[in-house]
């Protein structure tokens, strides 16, 4: 604990299992703000695939950090965590109570304990990036990053295009690569007191979760919202286009795959997903309280009063 820092409150877990409902009661219940700590939620387009906060959650409750980035956007786990300290600042300025919500891991982490000090990356050398991103493709820009910087390269798949490009433009802007700036000793973005609370089901009811939430989005126009973004010619490997089923819808948008079998694909990638963030959260997050099911709200009352202890205290 640090003695006279904020008591902040995170709500982790793997996607699917309620932890964004638990953060919009837990904001009701102690005049909280939430704020975003899913990487995805952060761009503006394909609401309704990415799960973001609906109309009603919103007048719920204030949220921060949601739908501000766009299509081609590149936001590193650092770039998020400081985005995600100011928000911080001003809730509690404000008197009320910081709410972070997301299962991204790694952004929990940079906020949460730190990553290197790497240099701010200038405005130009990023829309340089995007710009070869988008003229030559992830795997292209891959290779020449194999070129000047093998070690990085190595970790990297050739179509992750959000880590290849944060590689290449913190080469460009420092001379230094990203591997080199992360071997460096980590600092926290904000001195703050974290109570983690963990939501994370059993692995079969979860994975159940991520196959109805994935019709419900269809049915809700998940679909229709992929089409609308493929004719603005946004490219199939924008960073958007990372969010879970959205490969798989655009190719439905062009006709290379059948409805069916795009549903069937994006649930397995979501399952998959999802088993990836509960292997993680179970070895790297430690958490102050643990819900072993699907958070609903009808569970609320009999949980808050511990959880309170754990905030207030």
């Amino acid at each position: 604990m640090t003695s006279g820092a904020p008591n902040v409150v995170v709500v982790a877990g793997p996607t699917a299992s309620g932890k964004s409902a638990l953060a919009i009661c837990l904001a009701e219940a102690l005049n909280g703000v939430v704020i975003n700590a899913d990487g995805i939620q952060c761009y503006r387009d394909l609401p309704i695939l990415t799960a973001r906060p609906s109309d009603s959650d919103e007048r719920r409750v204030p949220h921060r950090l949601y739908g501000f980035l766009e299509p081609t956007a590149i936001l590193s786990a650092t770039d998020w965590a400081g985005r995600a300290a100011t928000e911080i600042k001003t809730v509690i300025a404000a008197g009320q109570r910081p709410i972070l919500v997301g299962g991204n891991g790694f952004y929990l982490k940079a906020l949460m304990e730190g990553l290197s000090d790497i240099p701010p990356v200038p405005d130009d050398v990023r829309a340089e990036t995007r710009r070869l991103l988008e003229e030559i493709g992830a795997p292209a820009l891959h290779a020449r990053l194999a070129e000047r910087d093998p070690v990085t390269a190595a970790r990297l798949k050739p179509g992750d295009t959000q880590r290849i490009g944060r590689a290449w433009e913190v080469l460009e802007a420092t001379g230094t690569s990203i591997s080199a700036w992360q071997a460096q000793p980590a600092k926290p973005p904000l001195a703050a007191n974290y109570v983690s609370l963990l939501v994370q089901p059993e692995r079969e009811a979860l994975y159940q979760s991520c196959d109805a939430r994935f019709l419900m989005m269809l049915e809700a126009g998940a679909l229709i919202e992929v089409v609308a973004l493929g004719k603005t010619g946004v490219p199939v490997d924008a960073p958007v286009m990372r969010a879970l089923g959205a490969t798989e819808l655009a190719a439905v948008a062009a006709g290379k795959l059948e409805l069916a079998a795009a549903v069937s694909l994006a649930q397995a990638a979501t399952r998959q997903y999802a088993k990836r963030q509960t292997t993680w959260f179970r070895n790297q997050f430690r958490a102050d309280y643990r819900i072993e099911t699907k958070f609903l709200e009808s569970l609320f009352q009999n949980i808050f009063p511990e959880i309170r202890h754990l905030v207030l205290t």
